[in-house]
């Protein structure tokens, strides 16, 4: 697990900036995580600490990867 605050929804990417000060826009978020927390409409979530897992789905025909959060906790 990561720690990462939430920074924005936008243009269908969710933008997570990370204890080590990475950021990083993820493309996908499990269903039942963004069931939990609506990341997508919910301002108040904006600049809060979340724990998160997440995957890194490559496509071999053209070479780009899809970061997905699999797993989310606010903390």
């Amino acid at each position: 697990m990561k720690i990462a605050v939430f920074k924005s929804y936008q243009d269908g990417f969710f933008t997570f900036w990370f204890d080590n000060g990475d950021e990083l826009a993820f493309e996908e978020v499990h269903p039942k995580a963004l069931y939990k927390y609506n990341l997508k409409e919910d301002n108040s979530l904006v600049e809060k600490t979340f724990k998160l897992t997440y995957s890194e789905i490559s496509n071999d025909l053209d070479s780009t990867v899809i970061y997905r959060i699999d797993s989310l906790m606010l903390v």
